[in-house]
């Protein structure tokens, strides 16, 4: 049987079980500049890298804040982002209006993953084609959530998702256990490193690609970027961090269209 025959329509099961627009959308995460997120037992923290389409345009946005206590990173379709951002600044006001205090951000990702979810079961709408990092602090602590356009999401200590994200998940997985006690400079310069190994070519981590958001106790979401980062990127170069290019498994995509797009 052909594979075309089932991925016309989001609702078409295929003969393996499978929904392959669902994968597909999934696909579209995978092919986005990457974007890693971790925490401490005090502050979480996105890191992020930025792409430009040419050089002579600006790069575009990686991290957004949502709330005061609350922020994404993103990787895939930019366009869709904005979307969901739009939908969770207004959910994040809906609650504040009605109760009075900022809304818990577990219930807000729990609500995101129906919505997702929901593009799946109706023929007339496609998935998202955007996979999210959430980072945030309310009063059970920091948070780091993962979405994925199927509808799932993770809380985890650190994750990492786009193109390359594989060496960046594999220094997480290497450090996890000092994350608990690292302060929130310490935390950012785990971000800053991870994100080294995500760089293509032989490219480098600079203030212009790469940007950090923090947010934790007694500290408001705060996005690091520009000359901001340099600093942080000054002491990755003392400690001869920043040699970019580790590569993942993950191939990165070619093309001035795709990269208009995605994200």
């Amino acid at each position: 049987m052909f594979r075309n025959m089932y991925d016309t329509d989001v609702t078409v099961w295929s003969p393996e079980g499978r929904l392959l627009q669902v994968e597909y959308a999934m696909e579209s995460v995978k092919q986005g500049s990457a974007c890693i997120a971790l925490r401490s037992s005090t502050h979480s923290v996105i890191g992020a890298l930025k792409r430009s389409v040419s050089e002579l345009s600006a790069h575009q946005q990686k991290i957004l804040e949502i709330d005061d206590h609350l922020g994404i990173g993103i990787a895939g379709l930019t366009a869709d982002a904005r979307t969901l951002a739009k939908w969770m600044r207004n959910e994040c006001l809906n609650h504040k209006y009605v109760y009075g205090t900022a809304i818990p951000s577990g219930r807000l990702v729990n609500d995101l993953a129906d919505r997702h979810q929901r593009t799946t079961q109706t023929y007339v709408r496609r998935p998202y084609g955007v996979g999210l990092l959430v980072a945030s602090f309310d009063k059970n602590g920091p948070h780091v959530y993962q979405t994925c356009p199927s509808g799932n999401v993770y809380e985890c200590y650190g994750s990492a998702i786009g193109a390359r994200s594989q060496s960046g998940r594999t220094y997480l997985e290497k450090h996890s256990d000092s994350f608990p006690s690292c302060t929130r400079d310490d935390l950012i310069m785990h971000a800053l490193k991870a994100l080294v190994g995500c760089v293509s070519g032989d490219g480098e981590l600079t203030k212009e690609n790469g940007c950090v958001a923090v947010v934790g106790k007694g500290e408001k979401f705060t996005l690091i970027e520009g000359e901001e980062l340099q600093p942080y990127l000054d002491r990755l170069e003392l400690e001869g961090g920043n040699n970019g290019g580790g590569g993942g498994d993950e191939e990165e995509e070619e093309g001035g269209e795709d990269d208009v797009m995605e994200t």
